[in-house]
């Protein structure tokens, strides 16, 4: 079982903190109004719930027992602020990864990577499926899981494969 904790600090604490997963924003139609993470208010998963479990069903984890975060602990309006916001939370993300202290981050596409990693990069495509050290930690950035990207689950796949032979 997943809970939310604490309120509206966008932590969802799973019984496997060895990777962390962290999201962009908090999806309007998912837990923001289920309560419950990568569900609809009728208990459906979804679609970017849906993809993420065949790519961790490759490294035979579920990702409902994986601990999540956000990058962005609010929800903008306009994805033009998320930059901002991202920057805005990220001592919160931070203070949240101490008290984890995960063996690996998973970072849910670009703006949870550019949040983490201290080195800026041109295109996200450059450092996808690489790991960075980070302040201690590993950060492997993977594409969006969400079906609308062309990219996230087929270019997923190979990275997922890498994983299991390294877990």
């Amino acid at each position: 079982m997943v809970d939310k904790f604490p309120n509206d600090a966008t932590v969802f604490l799973g019984s496997d903190n060895d990777i962390v997963l962290i999201g962009e924003a908090p999806a309007n139609n998912g837990w923001r109004k289920s309560h419950k993470l990568w569900r609809d208010i009728n208990g459906k998963v979804l679609p970017s719930g849906i993809v993420l479990q065949k790519l961790f069903d490759i490294i035979d984890r579920d990702i409902f027992e994986t601990t999540f975060l956000e990058s962005v602990k609010c929800y903008p309006l306009e994805r033009k602020n998320l930059k901002t916001c991202s920057s805005n939370c990220k001592n919160i993300m931070l203070e949240q990864l101490k008290i984890l202290n995960p063996k690996l981050i998973i970072t849910l596409g670009e703006f949870p990577t550019r949040n983490l990693l201290n080195f800026k990069f041109n295109k996200f495509a450059d450092v996808v499926g690489n790991i960075y050290e980070v302040n201690g930690y590993k950060i492997l950035p993977i594409y969006h899981p969400s079906p609308i990207s062309p990219k996230s689950y087929k270019n997923n796949v190979p990275i997922f494969e890498k994983m299991k032979e390294l877990l």
